[in-house]
């Protein structure tokens, strides 16, 4: 059994509305102490929001990484094993773990705030023992208010995806391919073996209707 090692850090970010705290893997104990803003809602409503994350944090694997302008969280990252529905999970792999969310407040993007996140994510030294992915599907993508079209957009997207160390892997799952401003990107950690990397190579080039 893979041991899950999680390392606290911290990082101030100074920006136009105040500095704020990035810092994490978060405890449950001061998730729920947090309060969480209401424009945390690209993905369910922000106390369902808050309630899904407090879960995260008490998984083995779960990693949590919040932003904070003192006791309101204005951002997070979560890490955790992918869904059991995905191809992702088929190699049973101890050592791979999904970027599953990453969000921030509208009024606070453009300052930073979400590639920090991830720089903060990666500052822990596990993460060194992790291959890290994240499935980038633009339909999930939240253009309302940012001026940009779907093309643009990823580009800002994997920018700050590349902060934390994540670049781009081909693959042919028929998801990310049915669309090309779909993508995969992943990180590679520094002590993952080959055997880990071949079967990666496998997941990312499997021949679904071979089962």
């Amino acid at each position: 059994m893979m041991e899950h090692r999680k390392m606290y850090n911290t990082k101030e970010l100074k920006t136009p509305n105040g500095t704020i705290i990035i810092e994490g893997p978060i405890s449950t104990e001061s998730l729920q102490h947090y309060d969480f803003h209401e424009g945390l809602v690209a993905f369910r409503p922000a106390k369902q929001q808050k309630k899904a994350l407090i879960e995260i944090s008490q998984l083995p694997e779960g990693r949590v990484i919040i932003a904070r302008n003192e006791e309101i969280i204005i951002g997070y990252a979560t890490f955790l094993y992918p869904d059991p529905l995905e191809r992702w999970s088929e190699g049973h792999m101890e050592d791979l773990i999904e970027l599953g969310a990453i969000e921030v407040i509208s009024e606070y993007r453009g300052c930073g705030v979400g590639k920090n996140i991830l720089q903060v994510s990666m500052m822990d030294d596990a993460m060194e023992e992790y291959i890290v992915i994240t499935t980038e599907y633009y339909w999930h993508w939240d253009l309302k208010g940012t001026g940009l079209n779907i093309w643009e957009y990823r580009k800002v997207m994997e920018k700050m995806m590349k902060a934390g160390g994540l670049s781009y892997f081909a693959t042919n799952d028929p998801e990310i391919s049915s669309h090309p401003a779909n993508c995969l990107m992943a990180r590679i950690g520094s002590k993952i073996n080959n055997a880990s990397i071949e079967k990666f190579d496998q997941l990312r080039f499997m021949n679904r209707y071979m089962y």
